[in-house]
Parts: C-alpha cells; structure tokens; sequence
C-alpha cells in the first residue's frame, strides 16, 4: 500500500488544508459559535459544561457516500475551466466509461462496505492510511502551523509568564476535556434557542442515541470529536512501509526544548492535578537558565527526515539503549519549544513557526507550542490524526483562559522548590552510524527549507463589511482574486484546492472545495484581459455569478458532496483488490486536477493571527489567508518555480478592481 500512497497525483491531497470549519459555518448559514458554560470551580478546569463532551457522539449523522452521477457531474464541472475542448472531450468520455462499467461496480462495493462500517465513515481508514504510508518530510510537506495573537496586556508576553500559562491553561483543557466537562463542538445557528441553559440543561437528559436530532431540533450541528483523545500524550512514531501513532494518557509529563535539548517534568501530579502553576513556572525558568550548550548532534532533527530513513535510524537508536527516552519523549502530554530568538516580522515568524532550525522541534508529537525569546507563540501540528478542529478549539480555548485568567503574573514569585532535581534534561547514547544520520538529516532539512520563501500581504481596502453589503461571499472573492491574480502573473487557470471540514458528520475529515470554475475564469478574464470591454453593471453581475456558484460548492463540500474523496475512496478500494486501475484514473486531466498549484486554506479566529503551510507541489503556491471585517489577509508561501512577491502583487491588485467595480467604477 505505501507505493499507491506516494504517488504523486495524491501528494496534494495530503495537505488537505489546515483548518476550515469557517466553510462548514458560511455552509450551514450559521452566525454565533459559543462555548459559555459554568466556570471551573478551580483552577483544575476551564469551565464545567452541563451537556457531557461526548454526549452527541453515538448519534452524529454517517458521513453520506455522493450518488456516482452527482460525482462524475462534479468532477466534470471541475475539469472544464482547466481543458481545452478535446482534452474535455476525452475526459468527459473517460468519466462517462467510468460511471456506467468499472465505477459503478466500485461505487456499490464502496456503499457495501460503508454499511458493514456504521461505526465510522467511508473515508477514515483511506484517509488515515494515506497520511502514515506517505514517505516524505512530515516538515513543509504535513506539517501546518497556526499563530496565537498577542496577549492584549503586553507585559504577559514575556517568554516565562506566557509559556508557563499556556502550559497550565494546555493542562486545565486536558483536564476538562477527560472528566467529560469540556463543552461539545456545536454551530448554533438560532443561539437563542439553543445555546441557552434552559436548552443545556433539557438535551443532557436526551440518551445519546438520539441527542443529535435534539440539537437539530433547535437547528444546532454538533460536530465530530473522535479526533481529540489523539490532542495529548500522543505521537507520530516512524515505522518502515506505514507509520503508527500511538497515544499513552497514563503519562504526566511535559516535553521541553531549548537549544536542541530537551528536558521532562510533571505537570500533573500523582493525584492527577495540575502541579502549582509557581513550580511549573519554576521549573520553565531553570531551563531557560540552564547553561548546558547546543548539541551537537540534536536528535530533533531526525523528526526532519524522510520516514523510512528516520524509521531505520529510530531502530538503531533503540539498539542503542534509549527505548526508555524515546518512550518518556513519545508519551509527554505535548512538546514546548522555548527558542531563543526574538521575532523582526510576521515573515520570520511564519518561518519559524512552520519549520524553525529542525534543531529544537519534535515534528511527530500531536503539536507542539513554540514559544520565542520576545513570546511570540504558535502551535504547530503534526497531520496524520486530525485536521486541526481539535488544534483549532484547543487554541481558542488556551487564548481566552490566558488573556482572561492568567494563573501567573509579570512580577509572580517563582516557587521555592528543588528544580535541579523535578527536571530532568534527557541524554541519549549516540554512536557513529547516528550522528552520521542526524547530519545528514540537519543537511537535508537545511537544504528543503532554503528553497521556501513566504511573503505575506494586507488588502485594507475592504473586507467582509463591504462584501456582504454587496450581497457577495468574503471567501468566494477572496478565491476569486486568487485565480485573477495567477491569471494575470501566468496567463491560465490552474488547478485549486480549498479544503473544507466534514466535521459535520461522525469521523468526518475534509472534503475539497474547487475554486477554478467557469463562472471565475470567465469572471477574471473579464476583469483582467477585457477591462474596458465590460460595463460595471456587466463585470457586478459576473461577481455575484461567481459568489453563488461558489457557495453552492462549499455547501456541498461541508455536506460530504464533493467528488474529490469519492473518487479518491474507490481509486483506494481498487487498489486493495489488486485491480488495474480505470482510465479515468491514468488521465493527464485527473493527474493535473490532482496537482494543486493553488492550495489555500482560510482561517479567521480571535485567537490566531497568522497561518500557513508550504505549496504542496515544487511549481505551487501555499496559501493561507483570512477576510476580516474590513481587510483581507493572505501569507503565502512558494519554492523557487514560483514567484510570491509577485503573485501577491497580481492578488492585490485583483482586490483591487474588485472593490473598485463594487463601487460603481470602471476600471482604469
């Protein structure tokens, strides 16, 4: 299997986008997301919900398999803005073959299995084993980051006071989210009917079995949680063919890194409590303090390497006698790089965020919570076990109990307690063949991430205010001025892939949104090609043409209606049965389709203030962007194939013209 998981036509749906349950909100019409419950009586939890975590677990809809027609249809309507007219001529041919022989006898074997299945849907174990069999870097290639904005009073952005806080508030929501407290995911869409107490209070009684029709009863979607029992103690461990992850909740212990050391203390007590915040605090500072230098062969960086050369070096490195770290490493609740450097600007930060030296990181635990000199914070996840709704609530949850109830102060007095001896700095037997293997790795890593450049830019001429007063979709323009602007910097429409979350439905994952349709190449081509050809009454409606159409995809997308996963499930399903695969499938159009040059991903949350991952092709681009009220925000990343500096010259000036015409004016 792990030959059929790293062919190239898959790469780009590995990086299935970070997070974008905005796109499940915008889908579902839903205006008010809120997770006021009773407060943490102590300081061991971070509020105590009336409804159980889990409670609507049992009865959340099954993810629904498309009808074949529906997915040919939509495949199809992809494909054209991308072909000439013999090229679409062969592929509508190919997908035709293929929904009436082969694919329809994959599509009934599919729905089959999926019945066998209840307990889960069609697309989690494909999706899983894409994820663990695919061999390359899990840096730059899995690995997303997400940034916390500053805390609101500055002096708690001290590296100390704001590492030890998030590090007490990480445990508090562990806490919460075992004992079953942590109020359920849930959209509402009429809050005043159910995000009331009233309403808590009444649906806690409804059995499982049935508390999902409850919330719908009252139009609230409550969303898949299976994915975050794999938040803490949990780890990606490299295995030859096909990794594993593995997750120990026994452990109570907290990874630390600094200068490429690493260190281990309690943060839990044997009571399972969380440890006084003053010696956690304590202990943090010893670090920071202790004069140990760099390593210089820093095991980290194996985390860097390509997983079956990092599968064989963890081998060796258990021969060697360190099944024991390797262990404390694998189970600690989750990994917190302290980094000594301060940050000039948001593009340095999107650097270190997303990759950092490869020295003081442990790419394979869940995430990681880095920390730099000047407390610049953010969460980088490793992508195998969740697409980031549990990364995403995690990091709302963290910046509101901080900013709000800090446990710690600017000025807090340390506890007077024995650090030398709670922390222990871990020291790993090395022999040649492994320091061999880490400087290679150090070289590597060295050599991808020189390649990546990331450039980022502020449109703050408008934003979703102006938008929706214009009746338009924030995220339908934003995707619009995406294709404008590659349109306008190389002259084509590309393949593009937006990722949306299907958190809607029990063990959900993504679907694809295809933002490259006809409505947008005939929209940008108008605006970029035949400006002066176009009346702004001509060019308004072609932009309200594009928002609608583009709603209808992401409504189908959020509602497991795409095509992508479907087509990819069966091509998966053909595999396992040794069974040569369809035309349709051997396409150059299905390769292209597949080859995302435009990946984007969207995020807007008062916790996060940047985003961002790598292109998921060398000739692509990675875009993370965000419509605020009255701006609009992108950080986008590319390898040398590909000019960023540019693009997002062509991006803003598509903005641009888009608010211009909204104005009522011609374009210049």
């Amino acid at each position: 299997m792990a030959s059929l998981l790293s062919m190239q036509s898959f790469t780009s749906l590995r990086k299935s986008g970070s997070v974008t349950l905005i796109h499940l909100t915008s889908a579902l019409g839903i205006n008010k997301r809120n997770y006021s419950s009773k407060k943490g009586s102590s300081t061991e939890y971070l509020h105590q919900s009336v409804v159980p975590s889990m409670h609507y677990q049992k009865s959340l809809p099954r993810l629904p398999i498309p009808k074949l027609e529906d997915t040919v249809k939509r495949y199809l309507a992809a494909q054209r803005p991308l072909l000439d007219v013999d090229q679409f001529r062969t592929t509508e041919k190919l997908a035709k073959d293929f929904q009436n022989g082969v694919g329809k006898q994959l599509h009934e074997e599919l729905v089959a299995q999926d019945k066998k299945n209840m307990n889960t849907s069609y697309i989690s174990g494909p999706w899983f084993d894409m994820y663990l069999s695919a061999r390359e870097s899990v840096v730059l290639n899995f690995n997303p980051f997400m940034s916390f904005n500053p805390d609101p009073k500055t002096e708690y952005n001290d590296q100390l006071v704001r590492a030890t806080n998030m590090v007490c508030s990480a445990v508090r929501f562990m806490k919460t989210l075992r004992a079953g407290l942590l109020e359920p995911e849930v959209f509402h869409l009429n809050p005043a009917k159910s995000d009331t107490d009233g309403f808590k209070r009444f649906i806690r009684w409804v059995p499982s079995s049935l508390s999902w029709y409850g919330a719908y009863m009252v139009n609230a979607y409550p969303l898949d949680m299976s994915q975050y029992f794999r938040l803490f103690n949990s780890t990606r461990i490299p295995k030859s063919g096909r990794d594993e992850l593995f997750t120990d909740e026994k452990a109570r212990h907290l990874l630390v890194m600094r200068k490429g050391n690493m260190y281990v203390f309690d943060i839990v007590d044997r009571d399972g409590n969380l440890v006084k915040p003053a010696e956690i605090q304590s202990h943090l500072n010893y670090i920071l303090s202790d004069l140990t230098p760099a390593p210089a062969f820093p095991l980290g960086v194996l985390t860097s390497e390509n997983r079956d050369v990092w599968a064989g070096l963890r081998e060796k490195l258990t021969a060697a006698g360190n099944v024991e770290d390797l262990r404390i490493v694998d189970s600690a609740l989750f990994c917190l790089s302290l980094d000594d450097e301060s940050m000039r600007d948001h593009i340095q930060i999107s650097h270190n965020m997303l990759h950092g030296d490869g020295c003081n990181r442990w790419y394979d635990k869940s995430f990681s919570i880095i920390l730099t000199k000047d407390g610049q914070a953010a969460i980088n996840f490793e992508h195998s076990w969740g697409d980031g709704v549990a990364v995403l609530r995690f990091q709302n949850e963290i910046f509101k109990d901080t900013t709000e109830q800090p446990l710690v102060h600017p000025g807090s007095a340390a506890a007077a307690v024995d650090s030398a001896s709670a922390v222990r700095r871990l020291q790993f037997n090395l022999d040649r063949e492994l320091e061999n293997g880490i400087k290679k790795a150090k070289e590597s890593f060295d050599s991808a991430v020189s390649k990546l450049t990331i450039d980022a830019m502020e449109f703050k001429k408008g934003g979703k205010e102006k938008l929706k007063k214009s009746k338009l979709s924030p995220d339908a323009i934003a995707q619009l001025a995406f294709q404008m602007g590659f349109l306008r910097q190389y002259g084509q429409t590309v393949a593009t892939y937006e990722s949306c979350s299907t958190a809607a439905f029990k063990h959900g994952r993504t679907e694809t949104i295809r933002p490259a349709t006809i409505h947008t190449e005939r929209c940008s081509r108008a605006f970029v090609c035949q400006p002066g050809q176009h009346s702004v009454g001509q060019l308004q409606a072609m932009l309200s043409e594009c928002s609608k159409y583009h709603g209808q995809l992401t409504k189908e997308a959020a509602m497991g209606q795409g095509f992508d996963r479907h087509l990819f499930a069966m091509r998966y399903l053909a595999y396992s049965k040794n069974q040569a695969l369809h035309s349709l499938y051997t396409d150059p159009a299905y390769a292209a389709i597949n080859h995302n040059i435009l990946s984007t991903s969207t995020l807007t949350s008062p916790a996060v203030n940047l985003g961002g991952f790598a292109p998921v092709v060398p000739d692509g681009f990675g875009v993370g962007y965000g419509v605020h009220d009255d701006w609009i925000g992108c950080n986008v990343s590319s390898y040398p194939a590909r000019n960023v500096h540019e693009f997002l010259q062509c991006v803003y000036k598509s903005l641009e013209d888009i608010f211009t015409v909204l104005e009522g004016k011609t374009l210049g």
